[in-house]
């Protein structure tokens, strides 16, 4: 699932969810994410926090944020927290596929 988001963008982990039919299971997709044995190549880092933070990631969130901005991903800093900005989130209906 994490593949149909493109370089530029993210969607979040309840966003993922609901496409996936789970709807109340943003955590439940933070802990698959987390597991994620090869995190360069499945894109989890494309996935963040529906308010833009950009939640945890396996190499650090540091390496998190630099991936981003490097793939184009807009940051805005809130109250000293970077967050990837709403204009990068991608669409429900790209993200279903539809």
């Amino acid at each position: 699932m994490t593949c149909r988001i493109p370089r530029g963008f993210v969607a979040s982990y309840g966003a993922l969810a609901g496409v996936l039919g789970v709807p109340q299971g943003g955590r439940a997709v933070g802990a698959v994410m987390a597991a994620n044995p090869f995190p360069l190549l499945v894109p989890c880092h494309r996935v963040v926090c529906s308010d833009g933070r950009l939640g945890g990631y396996s190499l650090g969130v540091k390496f998190k944020e630099e991936l981003l901005r490097r793939e184009g991903v807009k940051m805005v800093r809130v109250r000293g927290e970077v967050k990837a900005e709403k204009s990068c989130f991608l669409s429900w209906e790209r993200l279903k596929g539809d």
